[in-house]
């Protein structure tokens, strides 16, 4: 059998939980300590549509593309994913969430917790990631998506082996916020990502959870309004 062998299927509609809003953490400034910070995995976000990252419901979640880091990142770890020149500028925070869950593509398919990441005709639910399973014959089936339709995209999600799950994370969408120049150093050029350790990290993390409490910031770039965001913190 290929690697990737492939069924198209349409799913059944799927009832999604009651509270799509972002839900708000306490976090308190410096409690992002060392003891959270171990890596941090850093790459440009060259399209931000919602679908990857998938910041909707309780949890953030990536699990297409960026392979090298769904499978190379551990919990603990932190992933950040900055502007590129094209769409809000390449010195702004997309996106940080940290890896709290690392689960194969089946496990997250098959769990409860994340039906509702199941595509559907709605908005945001369009934007669902879960859409990679095994049928009985251990064959990749791909659900009807609104994204990655070629075979290319697919193997390049499917490559990546695991999906990367946050409840602790920081989405801005469209409204990215300046990265300070002392954090210049974090931001990836071009394709690929860069792995950054050490107190610089901690650093980073303190600065962002002073300012701002997790949770959704803003709507995709280039998107309709999908949900309310929070009320930014202060410095």
């Amino acid at each position: 059998m290929p690697l990737f062998g492939w069924t198209r299927v349409k799913h059944a509609r799927q009832t999604l939980p009651k509270d799509l809003a972002p839900t708000r953490m306490n976090v308190q400034g410096g409690s992002m300590s060392s003891k959270a910070a171990s890596s941090l995995y850093s790459y440009v976000v060259s399209r931000d549509n919602g679908f990857a990252p998938n910041p909707f419901g309780v949890y953030c979640t990536l699990a297409c593309c960026k392979p090298q880091i769904r499978k190379h990142a551990s919990v603990g770890d932190w992933v950040v994913g900055t502007g590129s020149k094209r769409t809000v500028g390449n010195d702004k925070l997309v996106y940080a969430m940290k890896i709290e869950e690392k689960v194969l593509f089946n496990e997250y398919a098959e769990d409860p917790r994340f039906q509702y990441k199941i595509p559907r005709a709605a908005i945001p639910e369009e934007r669902g990631d879960n859409i990679y399973y095994k049928n009985r014959a251990d064959e990749w089936v791909l659900r009807q998506s609104f994204y990655h339709k070629t075979q290319k995209q697919r193997e390049i999600d499917l490559s990546g082996k695991f999906v990367l799950i946050s409840e602790q994370f920081f989405y801005f969408g469209a409204s990215a916020i300046p990265i300070p120049e002392r954090f210049f150093n974090f931001i990836k050029k071009g394709p690929g990502h860069k792995r950054l350790s050490g107190q610089a990290v901690v650093l980073f993390l303190t600065w962002l959870g002073n300012i701002y409490v997790p949770g959704i910031h803003g709507n995709p770039q280039g998107s309709r309004s999908v949900i309310v965001p929070h009320v930014r913190g202060t410095c």
